[in-house]
């Protein structure tokens, strides 16, 4: 019979000690909400106290000779809760962020406001979509690949890739329209 070494789990003693409440004393403990885990304290509900057990928006890297649009300070890859992105490290002053990913610009002028482009976007559930990067003035998006192709039948500005059991096919994305091609 083998002999258990006491050392191994010596190094382990400070993850079973608990962790006070900062407004009433009580012991804090890890809870779950619909939005994930967070620390409550255990005297709830007389005491309210609360923080989240993972925080958003650390800085993972400093980005050096990289510079702020705005306000010039040093630019870094941070963690937040939809992913990893590109912000200013003068936050909470400067509120300058940037997508991690690059925007894939189709070079397709937006049909709504015809003043943007069509750009590629990835919603947060990892799923590509095409949005006018006007945006927040002009809303308009389609979850097709857009094609530079006036319709024929009611001459919205462009037309969307749509893959079918016949075959790949061009829809009119005006739902009013109904516009669809033959099979490529």
């Amino acid at each position: 019979m083998s002999k258990i070494d006491h050392a191994l789990f010596s190094a382990h003693e400070h993850a079973l000690e608990k962790e006070a409440c900062p407004q009433c004393g009580s012991d804090l403990q890890i809870k779950n909400s619909k939005h994930g885990p967070f620390l409550g304290c255990s005297a709830y509900p007389s005491c309210d106290y609360m923080r989240p057990l993972h925080h958003h928006g650390d800085i993972t890297k400093i980005l050096s000779g990289s510079e702020c649009p705005e306000c010039h300070r040093e630019l870094a890859i941070k963690q937040g809760r939809y992913g990893m992105f590109i912000g200013c490290t003068g936050f909470p002053d400067c509120h300058h962020i940037e997508s991690l990913s690059h925007k894939d610009n189709t070079n397709i002028p937006c049909p709504s406001c015809h003043k943007g482009s069509l750009v590629e976007r990835q919603s947060r559930y990892g799923k590509l979509f095409y949005a006018c990067d006007s945006y927040p003035k002009c809303k308009y998006a389609v979850n097709e690949k857009p094609v530079p192709q006036a319709c024929p039948d009611c001459g919205w500005g462009i037309l969307t890739e749509k893959k079918t059991a016949a075959g790949l096919r061009l829809v009119c994305p005006q739902k009013k329209c109904g516009y669809k091609s033959e099979p490529l």
